[in-house]
C-alpha cells in the first residue's frame, strides 16, 4: 500500500511514521507549509518544524517533501476567518483548515497519487456496508473528530489515523522508547498548523484595533473598554480585564462596537437550551433522511471531552438542536458537531446561527 503521511514535526505525526514502519510500510512524508518566509507573524515555526520532520525522515529512511500551500491557506482559511470575525461571529479555522487544505488542496495536488493518507489526528474510522464512518478516538480529551466534522465521505475513506486507538500518554511512551527527537516536544496550541501564532495576534494583524465600551447587560453601566469586538466571543470569561468578576461576554453589537458582559454563572441570560444550525454537512450519509421527527443525538458546541445529550429536529432552514441541559456561551459561527446517541460516530456539523 502506497501511503502519504502528513508530518508536522510534532510527536503525534512522528509516532505515526514509526508505527507505519513497524507495520512494514515506508510512507512518503509531506510537510505542509502555510507560513510565508518574508512574513514575521506567519513565518511562524516552520523552520523548526521542518528540521524536526527531516530528522524523522532520515531516521526511518523516508522521503520528505515540503508542500507550500500558503496562498491556498490565505485564499481559503484566512479569508473565511476574517470574514466571519468581521460579522461578529466566532469562526473555527481549524475545521476549515482540515476540510480545505490538509484534506482538500493537498489531496487534489499530491494525495490523489496515494492509496491512503495517514495523519496524527486523534480519531478513528470503521467500515460498514461498504461505507467508511468517522468515529471518536480512545482518548476523550485528545479526540479531534470535532475538528474533522466538515470533511466528506471520500476524504474519510482515504484517511488513516494510526494513533486514534491510543491514549496520549501511550503515544508519548512510544516516542520515548523509539528515541524520537520530537518525543518531549510540546503540543501546538496555535491556529491549525500555524503553530505558535496567537489567535488575537492573528486577528489584530488583519483587523487592527478599535476601542469600544464593555457594557453591563442588565444595567447599561460601562464597565471598561475593549480593543475591538472581534477579539471577543460569546461565552468568553478570560481576557476582559475587568475586576470583581467573573464576567462573561453575553453578546456583541457589531455596528456600535459594543461588547455586553454579565457577571457570574447565576445570570439566566448566559444560558440557552437550544440553537439552530445552517448548512449542515453530513460526513458519510444522512442516517435520518427518511425520519421527520426528533432524533436522539449527542453533540458538542466547542472543543471539549464532554458530550451533551440532545434532540435534533429538521426545520425549513436547516436543523435545530434541543439540549438536555442548559448550555453556557452558545457562540454563533462555531460549529455544532453532532454524534450518534452513543457518542461514537461523528455524523456531521453545521454552523451555529
Amino acid at each position: 500500500m502506497n501511503i502519504a503521511t502528513l508530518l508536522s514535526g510534532g510527536v503525534d505525526s512522528s509516532v505515526v511514521v514509526h508505527m507505519l514502519k513497524e507495520a512494514g510500510y515506508t510512507p512518503s512524508l509531506f510537510y505542509i507549509k502555510i507560513g510565508m518566509d518574508d512574513d514575521e507573524l506567519l513565518h511562524c515555526t516552520s523552520e523548526e518544524d521542518i528540521e524536526m520532520a527531516s530528522l524523522i525522515a532520515r531516521k526511518y529512511g523516508c522521503k520528505l517533501e515540503v508542500v507550500d500551500l500558503h496562498k491556498d491557506y490565505w485564499d481559503n482559511v484566512v479569508t473565511y476567518t476574517i470574514d466571519k470575525v468581521k460579522k461578529g461571529l466566532t469562526p473555527n479555522p481549524d475545521v476549515m483548515c482540515n476540510k480545505l487544505i490538509k484534506f482538500g488542496v493537498f489531496e487534489e495536488r499530491v494525495g490523489k497519487e496515494f492509496d491512503k493518507t495517514a495523519t496524527g489526528h486523534y480519531a478513528t474510522t470503521f467500515e460498514q456496508d461498504g461505507k467508511v464512518y468517522l468515529s471518536t478516538a480512545k482518548d476523550p480529551i485528545k479526540d479531534q473528530t470535532d475538528f474533522l466534522a466538515q470533511i466528506n465521505s471520500l476524504q474519510v475513506s482515504k484517511l488513516m489515523f494510526p494513533i486514534g486507538h491510543l491514549m496520549k500518554n501511550e503515544v508519548r511512551d512510544i516516542a520515548l522508547e523509539a528515541g524520537l527527537p520530537s518525543a518531549k516536544r510540546q503540543d501546538s496550541q496555535g491556529i491549525c498548523f500555524l503553530g505558535k501564532v496567537n489567535y488575537n495576534d492573528f486577528i489584530r494583524r488583519y483587523l487592527g484595533e478599535k476601542e469600544g465600551p464593555i457594557v453591563e447587560l442588565e444595567t447599561g453601566r460601562i464597565l471598561g473598554k475593549h480593543k475591538g469586538y472581534w477579539f471577543h466571543t460569546v461565552g468568553q470569561r478570560k481576557g476582559l480585564g475587568l475586576s470583581g468578576g467573573p464576567w462573561y461576554v453575553i453578546k456583541k453589537d457589531v455596528a456600535a462596537n459594543i461588547v455586553y458582559a454579565s457577571k457570574g454563572f447565576d445570570v439566566e441570560v448566559q444560558y440557552g437550551n437550544e440553537f439552530s444550525m445552517r448548512d449542515f454537512h453530513f460526513i458519510t450519509d444522512n442516517p435520518w433522511e427518511n425520519i421527520h421527527t426528533e432524533i436522539d443525538v449527542t453533540f458538542k458546541i466547542r472543543h471539549t471531552p464532554d458530550f451533551t445529550m440532545g434532540k435534533m429536529i429538521k426545520t425549513a432552514n436547516g436543523y435545530r438542536m434541543l439540549s438536555s441541559q442548559k448550555l453556557q456561551g452558545i457562540a454563533p459561527g462555531q460549529f455544532g458537531v453532532v454524534y450518534d446517541a452513543e457518542s461514537k460516530i461523528c455524523i456531521g456539523s453545521g454552523e451555529i446561527m
